[in-house]
């Protein structure tokens, strides 16, 4: 099940991420490891700044600019026109919202598994302009109902639907297009968050019916950190949508009183943008278009789903993730009974921890070269008891390779809870730096004398919250 269709081209994808050499990188759906095409062109365009300038490197590279809008306008299906960047996928959302006078009276609708930081802006707003917030309940299998947001936008005639595509928390992937079509047939703005879609799962915004869309590079593109964008539709543009940030890049002052908007997105960015990190992200949409979105995703989430099996086989862990449709992100936690049921342990006998990476010893064997197998994935997922890479709270490491965990939740230091164990796609599927590649069955022998470990090529563990920008 495990078994790349195309053993070569995975071999191509792995040689291109150096990262892959020394580390098990877990932690796409934070932040991904980037391939070699992506580091050199960011690192050309800083070598051109420091040549000649700033500004005028821009100026020289204005066309390979324009490529890096259109190669990521072709992986969204739409216009390098209807593209904006920004510094993250929060500060577009954001973006977003800003083209929207809300205020008392006004309704925005979204779901009970948001990001975070966009619950956050949903009730600053409600605080300072009295907007009020309507979460939609849940649907018995999980992920959002469909039927209570019908309902909701007919009784509660929102002014915008706001809906997170894929939660930071959960494997989950929300019927985003559906809900697209309920706000199109109702003429209600629809706002999504696609942070952790793009990159792992085709994503047209024309199917999706949205008015803007948010993501980011640095998650399952593999771009650089510290650049996202926005998809603002032809509609929203033509109708003079515009942020209440707007500055000069976006707009040019025409009079003493008066403004005259940049026709395009572009409306909807800053003067000032890291122009090496847009060639970046331009290099690694060229990438994902190379190897084929529908690839990434079908070995990702194939991946994903036998992480899940393996972790729900385990005694005392529960995988939380629930619904129709489930992605690259596998959610489990450490302290329920056997086979994924029931309830976790006791408040105060578990921490709670995200395992993302782990380093590796010099021992390379098996054709993955570097890079860990199935084997390796289901000796960690035995990796129970004894002498763990990373116990909750301690730490550890060989040399300069320190474990580090983050305590998320009080208790005994001995148990370890892993809240948000993550299968990332472009790690753990097509690309290299994760648990699988089922290129040889486990093999016990292995595993021998390590020290109660039954994870031998790790010298440890990192555990850590999953943060996005």
């Amino acid at each position: 099940m495990t078994r790349p269709a195309d053993p070569l081209a995975l071999s191509r994808w792995r040689a291109d991420t150096p990262g892959c050499e020394r580390l098990v990188h877990l932690n796409n759906a934070g932040a991904a490891l980037t391939p070699a095409p992506v580091r050199a062109a960011i690192d050309a365009h800083l070598s051109l700044e420091n040549e000649i300038g700033g500004y005028e490197a821009a100026d020289a590279r204005a066309e390979a600019l324009h490529g890096a809008y259109t190669a990521l306008a072709r992986l969204l299906g739409t216009s390098p026109a209807n593209l904006a960047m920004q510094q993250n996928s929060t500060v577009a959302f954001s973006q977003a919202f800003a083209a929207f006078d809300l205020g008392a009276g006004d309704v925005i609708l979204t779901s009970r598994a948001d990001y975070a930081s966009n619950q956050i802006l949903y009730l600053a707003l409600s605080r300072r302009r009295g907007v009020e917030v309507v979460r939609a309940p849940d649907a018995a299998e999980g992920g959002i109902d469909l039927q209570a947001i019908r309902d909701l936008v007919t009784r509660r005639r929102p002014s915008l639907v706001a809906l997170t595509w894929v939660p930071t928390n959960s494997g989950l992937v929300q019927p985003a297009e559906v809900v697209g079509e309920i706000c199109r047939d109702a003429g209600v703005p629809y706002v999504l968050d696609a942070c952790q879609a793009v990159g792992q799962m085709p994503v047209d915004v024309s199917r999706l019916h949205c008015d803007y869309l948010a993501g980011t590079a640095r998650k399952f593109l593999r771009g650089p950190r510290g650049l996202g964008f926005l998809y603002v539709a032809d509609h929203a543009l033509a109708g003079g949508a515009y942020p209440l940030t707007v500055d000069m890049h976006g707009a040019t002052w025409s009079g003493p009183d008066e403004f005259s908007l940049t026709p395009d997105a572009r409306r909807f960015e800053s003067w000032e943008i890291a122009y090496a990190l847009v060639l970046g992200t331009g290099a690694a949409a060229e990438y994902a278009l190379g190897v084929g979105i529908e690839t990434a995703r079908d070995r990702s989430w194939a991946l994903a789903r036998y992480a899940r099996e393996r972790l729900a086989a385990l005694d005392g862990v529960r995988v939380l993730d629930r619904g129709p449709a489930l992605c690259a992100i596998a959610t489990a936690e450490l302290g329920g009974p056997p086979g994924g049921g029931g309830q976790a342990g006791p408040a105060g006998a578990e921490d709670q921890h995200q395992l993302t990476r782990a380093r590796r010893r010099g021992d390379r064997h098996g054709p993955e070269g570097g890079l860990l197998g199935a084997a390796d994935l289901a000796a960690l997922l035995q990796h129970r008891g004894g002498d763990r890479p990373c116990r909750g709270g301690a730490r550890g490491g060989d040399g300069d390779d320190r474990a580090y965990a983050r305590r998320l939740s009080s208790g005994s230091s001995t148990v370890q809870t892993v809240s948000a164990m993550r299968c990332c796609p472009w790690a753990v599927g097509w690309i290299m730096s994760a648990w699988l590649s089922a290129a040889r069955p486990a093999t016990p022998s292995r595993r021998k004398g390590t020290s109660g470990s039954a994870f031998s090529r790790a010298s440890s563990v990192y555990t850590r919250s999953n943060r996005r920008e």
